[in-house]
């Protein structure tokens, strides 16, 4: 793509207001269809550790990805930075055109972040959700669980939606959530959230399961984010054994999802992974039989940072 333009350098203030014109939940469709069909190329996300002289100064996950369709590559640069007062956490995208080979954009990361997270979810929701699933929950409250709430809420004719967070037991965070949508209660514990519920969302930071998937029934979605906690996992990773496992991109996945990394300690291989999304986009995977729970792992992929960015980048061109 010819690029006459000076680059871009986007703050988080002017990617929010960019973001009501991106349709986050298509460029995800658009990425994994790619992906599927060999027209994107994913690398492994890589972690660097900053030199520290006598101590511990931090590092930097890289997250990386092209893509053919638009093309256009890019690596998405989030650093750890421990601090006395507390560490540093940002985000930053650099877009750049595979055409000319100059930079198109410099923007935080921090909103695209969030919202693809949420519409890469959505798109696992839309793909293995049953089709009658009208019974949905949440566990957190965050900003990342309510772009999840968000963007899944047109994907069923949800009839009930059950949250549950610890913040949500003070009345303004829970009066907030209520004033989201008329269906949104808010439940008293998780284990009462998921009770009945077709659609599980784990969308918290916890490096620990934060249910119990015991009792998860048959057909059940339950889908799981990832988090900068070293081996994080929301769900028991015995649970992976008892469910038919999908995950965004399964190259990639099982070496750094939690649970996966744990599970595979203890006998579990990741050849029982039965799709990912590239592959349902593409019809090359099967569907969940609906005989046992359903269980999806993100981890977030360095070509839903570039897909994002692509977009943001657009709608920014396009108000010019």
């Amino acid at each position: 793509m010819p690029t006459p333009h000076a680059p871009l350098v986007l703050d988080a203030a002017a990617v929010a207001a960019l973001l009501p014109q991106v349709d986050a939940l298509a460029a995800m469709r658009r990425l994994f269809t790619e992906l599927g069909q060999g027209d994107a190329v994913q690398p492994a996300q890589s972690l660097t550790l900053l030199p520290g002289g006598q101590g511990f100064q931090g590092d930097f996950i890289t997250y990386q990805g092209a893509s053919h369709g638009a093309q256009m590559f890019g690596a998405k640069l989030s650093p750890y930075l421990p601090r006395e007062e507390g560490a540093i956490v940002t985000a930053w995208t650099v877009l750049m055109s595979s055409e000319t080979g100059q930079p198109l954009m410099l923007c935080d990361a921090g909103r695209l972040t969030v919202e693809r997270t949420a519409a890469t979810t959505a798109l696992a929701v839309d793909h293995l959700g049953g089709a009658a699933a009208r019974r949905l929950a949440i566990i957190g409250s965050g900003a990342v669980a309510e772009a999840h709430l968000r963007h899944v809420l047109p994907l069923r004719d949800w009839q009930a939606v059950q949250v549950f967070s610890p913040s949500l037991q003070g009345a303004g965070r829970a009066d907030h959530w209520r004033g989201l949508d008329p269906r949104v209660t808010v439940a008293q514990s998780a284990d009462a959230a998921i009770a009945g519920a077709d659609v599980v969302m784990l969308c918290t930071s916890s490096g620990q399961p934060v249910i119990d998937t015991t009792d998860v029934k048959p057909g059940t979605l339950v889908t799981s984010i990832s988090t900068n906690v070293a081996r994080a996992h929301e769900v028991p990773p015995a649970f992976l054994t008892d469910a038919e496992v999908y995950c965004d991109y399964r190259a990639t996945t099982p070496m750094t999802a939690g649970e996966m990394v744990i599970a595979a300690e203890q006998g579990w291989g990741a050849g029982a992974i039965r799709g990912d999304l590239a592959e349902l986009q593409c019809g090359q995977c099967p569907n969940p039989s609906g005989d046992r729970p359903v269980f999806f792992r993100s981890i977030g992929l360095g070509l839903e940072d570039i897909l994002m960015a692509e977009a943001v980048y657009q709608a920014a061109r396009s108000a010019e």
